[in-house]
């Protein structure tokens, strides 16, 4: 019975010890962005051995691949995730959210951040780093990948994706350490949408299902996924920029000069992925005729 006291009292010191460092670091304000990372780092780790475990026993395709298919492979299934959760995160604080609402008079929208929001966009960092650690929830996601992309040039993408990355993950890191213009940051990342769709094509053509009906039906999804998330979206955004202008101007001369430079670039690259969405899905159909 001794023992039992003695143990209880040491379980409930070590939770009185774990309270006050969640309380004073891991939620505090300033730790905030790093708590994430951690958070981010854990997540990704996670994701990527249950994408090896399952790959190996499941996927018989997964075993016949080359190391760095392998290592593709394992990557874009961190992606997925990393997409849906930042694209559920995007859509709740430019529709739902009140943060970044014109109903609120609580300062300028492109000053407004909280707890929460750049929670959200710390993710992303955690997540990306340890994807280039693993070359053995963004920030990091973006410089993550960029890495990986650098490190295997050009196998695993060309120079639009490292111009890509390179742009996302300096406006993400501007917007999370400086609390501005995090509603613009969500309204482009909404546009990681087309991401799991992108990473299921790719998927299917190592699987060797190019002629394969779920194909085709892929392709029309990226369609009309990249045409909304992509096309439209931006449309949307670079609207709202134009009505809260007289906000916008307000914002540091880097905030300022990224909330048009890195929507007008990755714009104009979507319009150049679009055109070539749109030819490669008339000849996938062509084909099927």
């Amino acid at each position: 019975m001794a023992m039992s006291a003695q143990t209880a009292m040491a379980i409930k010191s070590y939770q009185n010890q774990a309270e006050v460092l969640v309380k004073n670091y891991l939620i505090a304000e300033p730790y905030i962005p790093y708590t994430s990372v951690l958070g981010g780092l854990l997540a990704c780790k996670v994701v990527h051995d249950l994408t090896q475990l399952i790959s190996t026993f499941y996927f018989k395709t997964y075993n016949s691949l080359t190391k760095i298919q392998r290592l593709e492979w394992n990557n874009r299934g961190i992606s997925t995730i990393h997409a849906i959760y930042i694209t559920a995160m995007s859509l709740y604080f430019v529709f739902w959210s009140d943060l970044f609402s014109d109903k609120q008079f609580a300062g300028f929208i492109t000053f407004r951040s909280s707890s929460f929001s750049t929670f959200g966009l710390g993710e992303l960092k955690g997540i990306a780093y340890l994807v280039w650690r693993q070359q053995s929830i963004s920030v990091g996601y973006f410089f993550a990948d960029l890495g990986m992309i650098s490190w295997l040039y050009p196998s695993l993408g060309g120079i639009e994706y490292v111009v890509h990355h390179s742009l996302s993950g300096i406006a993400v890191a501007y917007s999370m350490f400086s609390g501005e213009g995090q509603l613009y940051t969500y309204m482009v990342l909404i546009s990681e949408v087309t991401t799991p769709e992108i990473n299921m094509r790719w998927y299917l053509d190592t699987a060797g299902m190019k002629r394969s009906f779920a194909y085709l039906i892929n392709g029309v999804t990226i369609f009309f996924a990249w045409l909304i998330a992509r096309i439209l979206l931006f449309v949307y955004m670079f609207y709202h920029v134009y009505l809260h202008y007289d906000q916008v101007i307000q914002m540091h001369v880097m905030g300022y000069l990224l909330v048009f430079a890195v929507p007008s670039v990755l714009a104009m690259m979507n319009l150049i992925w679009f055109w070539k969405i749109i030819k490669g899905l008339k000849k996938t159909l062509a084909k099927r005729q």
